[in-house]
């Protein structure tokens, strides 16, 4: 059997997240509402299977897909639909945290701090960041002077893990431990519920796979990400 990571899209749209996937969404492919993300995926790789993640990623532009790399759909081509980039990504997961600084202040944010939390995201680019991303959370962040400087968040939700996501803090407040501090806040609460926690890297960010392993997560799978027009 496969581990539920391995597919952690489909996992998560067919199952805990299912409630976000368009109404045109099936058995065969779902694709999750644009506005929250980005992600369209399928059962498996059949002729059946891929026309139908095609119409949906026509129907509903900006569609992307995240498998495991080397497994049936990381590389496929779906009829009719231009494949833009496809990038490596590192999963890795988080069964302990290790041993951390003091605690840090920071809020929980709600749909009045969207406009903000979007503005950061696209400015700071953590990954896909969707006007609606925010309600995949709870997210967390810190502010200063009033303003959003820092967040956090929660993303895929699959059998036993749940995903962190939206790290990322203004370039104006780095080195200050937001990162870090809400990174931990996060995943401290998954490992509370006793699920462990998970992310997605680009696989060329060392600075980035050395930040998640200071923190306790190590790399699990090599993974694609597949953008389609």
């Amino acid at each position: 059997m496969t581990h539920p990571l391995d597919r952690a899209v489909w996992n998560a749209l067919t199952s805990r997240l299912s409630g976000f996937v368009t109404a045109d969404s099936d058995a065969r492919a779902v694709r999750i509402d644009p506005e929250v993300g980005i992600f369209v995926s399928g059962a498996d790789a059949e002729p059946e299977t891929l026309t139908a993640m095609a119409a949906l990623a026509r129907a509903h532009p900006g569609a992307g897909l995240v498998e495991k790399t080397g497994g049936p759909l990381a590389e496929v081509d779906l009829p009719g639909v231009e494949v833009i980039n496809r990038i490596p990504l590192l999963q890795m997961v988080c069964e302990v945290l290790t041993p951390g600084g003091p605690d840090l202040a920071f809020e929980t944010l709600t749909e009045t701090d969207a406009p903000e939390m979007l503005a950061l995201a696209t400015l700071t680019r953590p990954g896909p960041f969707r006007s609606r991303t925010r309600r995949l959370g709870p997210f967390i962040g810190v502010r200063q002077d009033g303003r959003l400087v820092a967040m956090a968040g929660r993303r895929l939700r699959v059998d036993g893990f749940t995903e962190l996501s939206g790290v990322c803090t203004h370039p104006d407040h780095r080195g200050r431990g937001y990162a870090g501090g809400l990174s931990r806040a996060v995943v401290g609460e998954i490992l509370a519920t006793g699920e462990a926690a998970f992310l997605h890297a680009f696989a060329g960010h060392d600075a980035t796979i050395a930040f998640y392993r200071s923190l306790g997560f190590e790399a699990r799978a090599a993974m694609t990400y597949t953008i389609l027009k």
